[in-house]
C-alpha cells in the first residue's frame, strides 16, 4: 500500500513539473516572437520627409545625424532634426532622443521609437544602433 501512495505521489509531481516546464516555454517562445519582429537596420539609415522631398536620415558613432537624398551622399543637419509620420519634429539631445510639435518645448520618446514617413516603426538602443519593426 505505501509503495502505491508513493508512486502515484511521484506521478503527480513528475506530472506538475513537466507542466510547469511547458508553461514556461510557451512565455518564452511568446517573447522571443514578439521580439522578432524588431530587426537591426542593415545600412542604419531611415526615410523622413521634408518640404515633399523625402531625405534619408541616419545617425554617426557620436551621435551626430547625418541627412542624404540618393543615399550615398550624405551632409550633416546642422540642426540635427528630423521629421516623423505625424509631424512631430526629433532630435538627439544629451544623450537622449527627444520630439517637439514646435521646436521649442523638447519632451523624451517613450522607448526611443517613432514611425517613420513610411509608415514603420523605428527605434534606437542604448548604443544608437537602428532597428525597424516590419
Amino acid at each position: 500500500m505505501k509503495k502505491g501512495i508513493l508512486i502515484v505521489a511521484c506521478f503527480m509531481l513528475n506530472s506538475v513539473l513537466i507542466n510547469e516546464l511547458n508553461a514556461g516555454n510557451a512565455v518564452s517562445s511568446a517573447y522571443s516572437s514578439k521580439k522578432a519582429g524588431w530587426k537591426k537596420v542593415a545600412n542604419q539609415a531611415w526615410p523622413g520627409v521634408k518640404d515633399g522631398t523625402t531625405y534619408w536620415y541616419k545617425i554617426d558613432k557620436m551621435a551626430k545625424l547625418w541627412w542624404s537624398t540618393d543615399g550615398k551622399q550624405w551632409a550633416a543637419v546642422e540642426d540635427g532634426a528630423w521629421m516623423d509620420k505625424d509631424g512631430k519634429w526629433l532630435k538627439i539631445y544629451k544623450g537622449k532622443l527627444v520630439w517637439s510639435t514646435d521646436g521649442k518645448q523638447w519632451d523624451a520618446v517613450p522607448e526611443w521609437k517613432w514611425q517613420g514617413s513610411d509608415g514603420k516603426w523605428y527605434k534606437f538602443d542604448q548604443h544608437w544602433t537602428l532597428w525597424v519593426n516590419d
